[in-house]
């Protein structure tokens, strides 16, 4: 009778155990099963990553990188050095230059203030600046690259070169006043790329509000988006940027145009130039009118490559390839910032070393439309 009763109690012990381990077995965290699209945003996230890793490793791209996409960033990664002399690398928050992109943000505040009906984009320049001495000009063919003005980069080249300092966009302003610098073109006649266009325009930002232009755009733009690291040139914390280095690792000094604003110097990251492509994305800057204005084609010679209002765009006519871009050059800075409109899509490539491939946006959209074709690795730039 022991015997049989030891043995009951023995098998009743090994259920019980067996139903304790059954019980713990219930507890562990089982990993998640992907979705189809997690798993399809991974492996995009890592051929991105390893394009941009190959570039880096074959000295065809030092920079930063975020591409997103419907509001969801799927890769946001630096590669390489922020100070080469220093061994001080990249990171999340290192800014960057963005040359030409700062356009984007100049005509973006302008069409804010047109809405607030504080700027007609219509009227010639000269309602804003009686003195201005080339006559019929609109806000508009600033905007568009239609006034036909001419570079001041090079009218201008002696007295930059040789002011010692900071050259300002009032005197831009006060020298073409005074030299009177004949225009390219009439205007209206075509499309010709300036600088002075949009540095004008950030003078009219500062005339018509009060404000100089990077208080007015640190309190209705960088604040409100939560653009932590973005300021112009002369807020900047040398500290903070990615200095500028040649395709020989030689730094690229600045000059005294550097501080003229509007065409350029705005420091940023790519993080907060997402923050900013989301709120136009969700309407929270400009009205989708507005919007639709600004990337309207203005010049028809340029057929299917086309500028709006501080945008480029490519297949304009093509709801589904549309695509709203600028790019930027400035010393050993190169910048792109890419739209696609109808997936809210989001490239922003910000490099430090003066190579084409931050401009090899479209092995990007390859990768995110699982294209397959030339292999993506291969394709680096020796400049």
């Amino acid at each position: 009778m022991k015997k049989v009763s030891f043995i009951i109690i023995f098998i009743l012990t090994v259920i019980s155990c067996g139903s304790d381990a059954l019980s713990n077995e219930k507890k562990i965290d089982k990993p998640k099963l992907k979705t189809g699209q997690e798993d399809k945003d991974a492996r995009v996230k890592t051929r991105l990553d390893s394009m941009f890793t190959v570039w880096n490793r074959l000295n065809s791209f030092n920079g930063s990188v975020l591409i997103g996409r419907d509001g969801k960033i799927l890769l946001q990664k630096s590669y390489g050095l922020a100070d080469r002399e220093h061994k001080i690398y990249l990171n999340d928050s290192t800014m960057f230059q963005l040359a030409s992109v700062s356009k984007v943000i100049t005509a973006t505040a302008i069409l804010m203030l047109h809405e607030r009906k504080l700027i007609d984009i219509e009227q010639p320049f000269e309602t804003y600046f009686p003195g201005f001495n080339y006559n019929g000009i609109t806000v508009k063919q600033l905007l568009c690259h239609r006034s036909g003005l001419p570079n001041y980069i090079y009218f201008l080249n002696s007295e930059i070169g040789t002011s010692g300092g900071k050259f300002t966009n009032q005197q831009v302003y006060d020298q073409m006043c005074f030299k009177a610098p004949a225009p390219y073109l009439k205007p209206n006649k075509r499309f010709n790329y300036c600088n002075t266009n949009y540095a004008l325009l950030a003078l009219l930002i500062e005339k018509v509000t009060g404000t100089p232009y990077e208080d007015y755009l640190k309190k209705e733009l960088f604040e409100p988006l939560g653009m932590k690291n973005t300021c112009t040139i002369n807020e900047i914390d040398s500290n903070r940027i990615a200095k500028a280095y040649n395709l020989k690792w030689r730094t690229e000094p600045g000059d005294a145009s550097d501080y003229v604003l509007g065409d350029k110097s705005i420091f940023s990251t790519p993080y907060d130039l997402f923050l900013f492509s989301e709120a136009m994305y969700q309407n929270k800057i400009l009205s989708l009118e507005t919007q639709a204005l600004a990337y309207a084609p203005y010049s028809k010679e340029q057929r299917d490559n086309n500028y709006g209002f501080g945008w480029r765009m490519r297949d304009h006519k093509d709801s589904v390839k549309k695509e709203v871009f600028h790019n930027g050059w400035w010393h050993g800075y190169r910048t792109a910032f890419h739209r696609r409109l109808r997936d809210k899509t989001t490239i922003i490539v910000l490099s430090n070393q003066l190579n084409k491939n931050a401009y090899h946006t479209y092995l990007i959209y390859e990768i995110l439309d699982n294209k397959t074709g030339q292999d993506t690795l291969q394709l680096v730039d020796g400049e």
